[in-house]
């Protein structure tokens, strides 16, 4: 026996348009995904539906622009519908081929490197019927492929047992990554620290020293004297912290200010790259897309984001925080926040950290206005509370915290091995059962 057979031996093409039915019966428009096969389709439909192609239950339908990556369906045994006129439907003679073996073969590996040799074109390239038909299948007996069939149901039962672990994992670790934040902000982290270094500096004695800073530099007109911030209520206090740290706002021990605003017909001067809330991610700031804006000279400190320098996003993920490590300088936009923290007074990681925290746990949408898009606006970035510990327990809590993230990364990266091999379990199976009769 042959090692492998055509496909066009064991597949017809079916080609009825809906308006051939001649019923008076309204049939349901599907489409298909490469991830989810046969689904109710989400694309805006034809007026005229005439033309539309009848697909009927056990029936596959591809996109011939689509199939090299996956995009095939297999209509369930109580489904009928239509398709658009653009897609490929097709049956198998089900004395000599299941169809589920032959949906599996096509979509993988084996089948999408067939299906990729095959497919023609110049700019965009499709696999047509006829390609289709040219396909060397493998020459499974109707037994073997009743055995892969039980074979494949036992692997994705076991499969499914294993990716609902691995998604418990996954919930677990971010819980916990969590749980240290919150330890870490609450000075839980630090207990020990606190009654070995005892005589450290008290986070009261540093809001005095910032506040005379603050007055030097209002003095040299570095910086512009403001209006006093609200006092901090009892309401307002989320938790409880340690003696020696206090509960502030974040004006009273950082300088913060919006980028340029965005206005081609005005903006003068050189063309720089600059950041946008985009390229803020938690934790990172991406540069694989950056824009370019015009620039003064004068502009260019104002608008300059330097190396330790934290960017906060105002809008679209409002809250959302990086900082700016790289000795280069780089300019922003009006859609992001610098803050620069006086005397050094918070850890710039710490700080981001807080945020981060405070995002998870929606206290830091208590300080967005818009009803339906939000914003993070300069006067509550000013007025926004935070907890100071004293500047020698900042980089013992630091410490702390990036040694724990270390170990929560590391376990990620192994959960993420699981769910890669968990995944590529189905591929491996269907490797053996059908790459063995084709090469």
């Amino acid at each position: 026996m042959a090692k492998t057979i055509k496909l066009g031996q064991l597949i017809r093409k079916t080609h009825i348009k809906f308006c051939d039915l001649k019923v008076d019966k309204n049939l349901e428009v599907l489409g298909v995904s490469n991830i989810e096969g046969i689904t109710r389709t989400t694309h805006k439909k034809s007026a005229d539906l005439s033309n539309y192609l009848v697909i009927k239950p056990n029936s596959f339908a591809y996109n011939p622009y689509r199939i090299n990556v996956g995009s095939i369906g297999l209509t369930p045994s109580a489904v009928t519908g239509i398709v658009s006129p653009a897609y490929i439907v097709f049956q198998v003679d089900e004395e000599k081929l299941i169809p589920e073996v032959l949906l599996d073969f096509l979509k993988s590996d084996e089948g999408l490197r067939q299906i990729n040799r095959l497919a023609r074109g110049t700019v965009r390239k499709a696999l047509r019927y006829d390609d289709l038909c040219e396909i060397d299948f493998p020459n499974l007996s109707f037994a073997e492929q009743e055995q892969l069939v039980r074979r494949k149901a036992k692997l994705d039962t076991n499969r499914e047992i294993l990716l609902s672990e691995i998604s418990h994992q996954e919930t677990l670790l971010t819980k916990l990554k969590q749980a240290i934040l919150q330890e870490a902000i609450r000075g839980k982290l630090t207990v020990d620290w606190r009654k070995e270094n005892s005589d450290v500096e008290p986070a009261s004695q540093l809001l005095e020293r910032i506040q005379q800073e603050k007055q030097r530099l209002i003095a040299e007109k570095k910086i512009r004297k403001e209006k006093p911030l609200p006092p901090i209520t009892p309401e307002e206090i989320p938790f409880e912290i340690p003696d020696s740290w206090e509960w502030c706002r974040l004006g009273e021990i950082a300088i913060h200010s919006l980028g340029k605003m965005l206005d081609k017909g005005k903006n003068k001067g050189k063309l720089l790259p600059y950041i946008r809330n985009l390229n803020v991610q938690w934790f990172d700031i991406q540069l694989h897309d950056l824009k370019q804006m015009r620039f003064e000279d004068h502009e260019l400190e104002k608008y300059a984001v330097e190396c330790g320098d934290i960017v906060i996003c105002e809008g679209g993920y409002p809250g959302r925080a990086a900082i700016w490590q790289r000795n280069e300088s780089i300019m922003f936009q009006k859609a992001l926040h610098r803050v620069r923290f006086i005397l050094g007074a918070f850890d710039s990681r710490l700080f981001v950290y807080f945020l981060k925290l405070a995002d998870e746990a929606g206290f830091l949408a208590s300080y967005f206005t818009g009803a339906g898009i939000k914003h993070f606006t300069g006067k509550a970035l000013h007025r926004f509370l935070i907890p100071l510990p004293p500047l020698a327990e900042q980089d013992a809590i630091v410490e702390r915290v990036e040694s724990l993230m270390n170990s929560c990364r590391q376990l990620e990266t192994e959960v993420k091995h699981s769910r890669t091999n968990a995944e590529d379990l189905l591929q491996v199976v269907l490797k053996e059962a059908f790459t063995s009769k084709t090469v």
